[in-house]
């Protein structure tokens, strides 16, 4: 299975309506359209995690020596994020899930997949930047094991939905008559 389809794969689970409980009124049907995003300029840092869609993934592969050093700076910046009061930085959290395939890829290294759904406007959601500033204490070492641990540069996607497959498609647009 290729790495950008698992992806999907795991963004299609985690996407998914929770099920819908009988009641005596039926819902709403909801449709098969995204909310625009404001609009924001790319950020000119090529190393920055800032998300342009709804949607946005990081997959990262790290090296299987240094697992441990990865998980430790991920899950001691989970336990800052978790604590921290900043609005921006808690509305980030609320929607940023990490996953850990189940299988190493084909070179025998961890893949992560960093799922935001929904992004944060404005947001970079680059670990190392957060660990700066949240861990200032802990940063130098946590941030030598977290560059060290990568086997490859991450691969950010920005993700609009196109559809979802439990609902009805809206009807495109009619085409301009010319």
């Amino acid at each position: 299975m290729s790495l950008p389809f698992a992806a999907l794969l795991l963004l299609a689970q985690v996407a998914a309506p929770p099920p819908v409980s009988s009641s005596p009124a039926p819902p709403a049907p909801p449709q098969n359209a995204t909310p625009a995003k404001p609009a924001v300029q790319p950020s000119p840092d090529p190393a920055s995690t800032h998300f342009l869609a709804d949607t946005g993934i990081v997959l990262i592969t790290i090296k299987p020596a240094s697992v441990a050093d990865y998980e430790l700076v991920i899950r001691t910046l989970q336990e800052a994020m978790a604590k921290d009061t900043d609005s921006l930085r808690v509305n980030a959290a609320k929607s940023w899930r990490v996953f850990k395939a189940v299988e190493p890829d084909g070179k025998g290294n961890q893949i992560y997949i960093h799922l935001m759904a929904p992004t944060v406007t404005g947001f970079d959601y680059r670990p190392s930047l957060l660990v700066d500033e949240l861990l200032k204490e802990l940063a130098p070492d946590l941030l030598s094991k977290y560059q060290d641990a990568f086997a490859a540069p991450p691969t950010k996607l920005n993700l609009n939905e196109f559809a979802n497959m439990s609902v009805a498609p809206v009807a495109p647009p009619p085409k301009p008559k010319g």
